[in-house]
């Protein structure tokens, strides 16, 4: 068995639902039980691409025959639950930031020195009180200029770290490969907080929408027709590892495979006619060298929206 590392980049908000809540969100976004941490399903996943390959020979050999005739032999791939890695929160500063913390880095380090065998990721960023935010410099795109981070209404003090930097740089070489402006643009809003922090972050920078249905007659709202919709915003990033067995196929032509139907965007989750769940996906070794090209990290000119060097 072979494993790669699989990251999805949300272009629109992202519903991965679990049927109805029991709270004030009607329709929730998948979380871990435990943790908290919103997730989408290696099932979903796995449909969505089963169903973006037309080739029938190939998918049957890949994902595995139809349900009817599902006993003949397994499938060749496998895919784990995406879970969050960046949260995009609103900033007061450089529009908004991608957040994470210590525990979903662990965690994500973890899966890759396990299935991958790349132990070549920098260290653990660790906040020593839910009071500090740690970026990648203290000029970035986020921080105000009394080294300040403001969420939304949260007030933190910036802590330039190197760690923090060494991960934004491999996250974002992960994530854009042949985009730098756009590396530098994570770079620049890269930032880690205490796991407390986090928690609260996953209960309110998601986004909630109030849906209605309305009467075709009347164009007036039906009776119970009001509910409540949640989704992770455009700009979320999670991540997780796609297996390939030789079962029918090898791993090199599984991930061949795989690679050719992440070409172009997919749309993940529910809600698809509204806009939302549009994706990419990306593949990789996760063996992508942490080092920084540039002596220094792009500021983002907030006023032209422009990459411009300190």
């Amino acid at each position: 068995m072979e494993a790669r590392m699989l990251l999805l980049h949300a272009l629109s908000p992202l519903h991965a639902g679990t049927g109805q809540g029991a709270g004030a969100i009607d329709l929730p976004v998948a979380r871990e039980k435990a943790t908290g941490l919103p997730y989408l399903p290696g099932s979903s996943l796995k449909g969505v691409l089963r169903d973006a390959c037309k080739n029938g020979e190939t998918r049957k050999k890949i994902f595995g025959p139809d349900k009817d005739s599902a006993h003949e032999h397994a499938g060749s791939v496998q895919f784990s639950d995406q879970r969050l890695l960046l949260l995009p929160v609103r900033s007061l500063r450089g529009t908004f930031a991608w957040v994470t913390s210590p525990y979903i880095l662990r965690r994500c380090r973890r899966d890759i020195e396990n299935a991958i065998g790349f132990d070549k990721l920098p260290k653990i960023p660790l906040p020593d009180s839910i009071s500090g935010c740690y970026v990648t410099d203290n000029e970035c795109a986020i921080t105000l200029d009394d080294h300040r981070v403001i969420f939304e209404d949260l007030d933190f003090t910036a802590v330039s770290d190197k760690d923090v930097r060494a991960w934004a740089i491999w996250i974002g070489k992960q994530i854009f490969p042949d985009g730098a402006d756009w590396q530098k643009m994570l770079s620049a809003r890269f930032c880690v907080v205490h796991d407390d922090v986090m928690g609260f972050l996953l209960e309110t920078a998601t986004e909630v929408f109030a849906r209605i249905r309305l009467r075709e007659d009347a164009k007036t709202v039906e009776n119970n027709a009001l509910w409540y919709e949640e989704a992770l915003p455009a700009e979320t990033i999670l991540s997780g590892l796609v297996f390939a067995t030789p079962v029918k196929v090898e791993p090199e032509e599984v991930f061949k495979t795989l690679e050719d139907l992440m070409e172009k965007p997919l749309q993940l989750g529910g809600k698809a006619t509204v806009g939302r769940g549009l994706c990419r996906l990306l593949m990789t070794r996760g063996e992508i060298s942490c080092a920084d090209p540039q002596p220094e990290i792009c500021r983002q000119d907030i006023s032209t929206g422009e990459a411009a060097g300190r």
